[in-house]
């Protein structure tokens, strides 16, 4: 039975809300994906896929630099739905399900990916998603069970239209991290984590 649970971080959006490449933003010292990746790798992820539009690009750089995979996505206007869909299609067959990172979500903690990933092995749900003060937040991690929803063409909602199909079967993980929650999207929710305006790292 596949055990292995990878990680998707889609990075091929344009960024248009926050005016520069997220993915290479400041989170104190390091980028967001850089702080992404560690936080996957320590948590026991792997292997760590990060979707891109330029292969030679300097987010492709950060990805290869802090252990990632890259991941080409050549059409990324669908939406990040594309992203994972590119990362889907990359995955080992020993890989039993998938963490999705969306790259401005960078806040959350190794730990989060432990109990996400733990919970899996022990009770194999198709969904786990954690939950901190009763808010859902990401990393998201999806069964291979999910693989074939992800992959439809018509996705409404991408992949949120995938957790409310199996949200009831699925598991609601609590965790004491308010990262999971954190969506940094725009100058302002950059401003409102970070207190200055938003940087490349």
């Amino acid at each position: 039975m596949p055990h292995t649970v990878a990680a998707v971080i889609p990075a091929a959006g344009r960024s248009l809300r926050m005016g520069m490449p997220k993915a290479l933003l400041d989170a104190g010292g390091s980028s967001f994906l850089a702080r992404v990746l560690g936080s996957l790798r320590h948590g026991g992820a792997g292997p760590l896929l990060v979707v891109v539009a330029d292969p030679t690009g300097p987010i492709a750089e950060e990805a290869r630099e802090h252990g990632g995979q890259m991941i080409h996505n050549p059409d990324p206007s669908r939406g990040p739905i594309s992203s994972l869909q590119a990362g889907i299609g990359a995955l080992p067959p020993e890989v039993a399900a998938i963490l999705l990172c969306p790259v401005d979500h960078p806040l959350f903690e190794p730990d989060t990916v432990r109990a996400l990933i733990q919970d899996f092995l022990r009770t194999r749900p198709p969904l786990l998603v954690p939950l901190f003060r009763g808010r859902r937040g990401h990393p998201v991690l999806f069964s291979r069970k999910t693989f074939p929803d992800l992959l439809e063409e018509n996705l409404p909602e991408g992949a949120r239209t995938v957790v409310r199909r199996y949200l009831r079967d699925g598991l609601q993980v609590p965790v004491d991290d308010p990262g999971v929650l954190a969506n940094i999207d725009t100058p302002e929710d950059y401003w409102s984590h970070f207190s200055r305006a938003p940087r490349i790292g």
